[in-house]
């Protein structure tokens, strides 16, 4: 019987994550924050009342099996002086589906059959007026995802400007998940809205499956600066209720001088330590291994083998 797991996060960094993942013999579900209110996604959701639609695009595109050309075609950006520039065609295509079915969850089920998608893509909430909010380190109050990503200060909490009503499907798949894993990527916009909603942590709080982080490669300016291994874990788990993070996967890759200057000169990022005296005291189990990769001169994450990592860990 094959095993079921439940994914939270959104972004490039768990499109990169089931890229891979999608390979092994497990159920996926992924569960996508859809509080975004930028660039495309931000324009549709004001015309269309609609909730963010830019990170379930990108889910469904890696978990597609179908040609490449159409996964291209999906994430296509149109350059152009017309109200179109700057929206992905994916975009537009779930925004047209949600019209014809009146909801998201459904307008992904269509276009996961049209894109030959074997897994099962869920959004947090069909709340159209879902809003991200931030109070800063200073006080201030910040509504609105890409507000809290351009803003200068730093975090203290975040929160919903109201409680968002989770999707049924969600709560369901948590209660049959044999592992809930939390994605890399973005912490304040990808990961912890999805801790913010009581349902969710509700759902985490009466589950005995292990609840698995995958940790980012590099810190994220203004966000996570000088971040290491157990900042992350400690972060996450200030969200989570009773059933705090199980276990911590990362990466213990060496990484060459000249790649570290260039992500710390071009774009503020540094990588993240594990700092192991500081893990031993957080009742977490690490699990570390040399996990990255270069593409396109970027660092990722070694999609296949974090799989396998997370593979070996299920079937113990």
């Amino acid at each position: 019987m094959r095993k079921k797991v439940v994914v939270f996060g959104g972004g490039t960094g768990l499109s990169y994550l089931l890229s891979g993942l999608k390979d092994f013999p497990v159920d996926i579900t992924a569960v996508i924050a859809v509080s975004d209110n930028g660039r495309s996604t931000g324009k549709l959701r004001e015309e269309f009342h609609i909730p963010a639609v830019g990170d379930i695009r990108k889910v469904i595109t890696s978990l597609s099996t179908t040609e490449e050309d159409i996964k291209k075609m999906l994430e296509y950006r149109f350059e152009t002086t017309s109200d179109l520039n700057g929206h992905a065609l994916g975009n537009l295509i779930l925004t047209s589906l949600f019209n014809i079915t009146g909801n998201l969850k459904d307008s992904i089920q269509d276009l996961c059959k049209l894109l030959d998608v074997k897994h099962k893509v869920l959004p947090l909430s069909e709340d159209a007026t879902i809003t991200l909010m931030a109070e800063m380190t200073n006080g201030e109050i910040v509504e609105g995802e890409s507000n809290i990503t351009e803003h200068s200060g730093k975090v203290k909490r975040l929160f919903y400007k109201k409680e968002p009503k989770v999707l049924d499907e969600v709560i369901e798949a948590i209660k049959e998940a044999d592992m809930i894993l939390l994605s890399m990527g973005s912490l304040y916009t990808s990961l912890i809205p999805h801790l913010l909603a009581k349902q969710v942590i509700e759902a985490f709080d009466h589950t005995k499956v292990p609840i698995v982080y995958l940790c980012n490669i590099v810190t994220q300016p203004g966000e996570t600066d000088d971040f290491a291994v157990s900042d992350h874990v400690k972060l996450i788990n200030q969200y989570l209720g009773k059933h705090k993070l199980d276990v911590v996967i990362a990466s213990n890759s060496k990484i060459s001088q000249e790649m570290v200057e260039k992500y710390s000169t071009l774009e503020q990022k540094d990588p993240v330590k594990i700092d192991y005296p500081v893990l031993a005291n957080l009742n977490i189990e690490l699990i570390e291994d040399d996990l990255l990769t270069i593409v396109d001169n970027t660092l990722k994450h070694n999609s296949q083998k974090l799989s396998s990592i997370i593979m070996s860990y299920l079937m113990r």
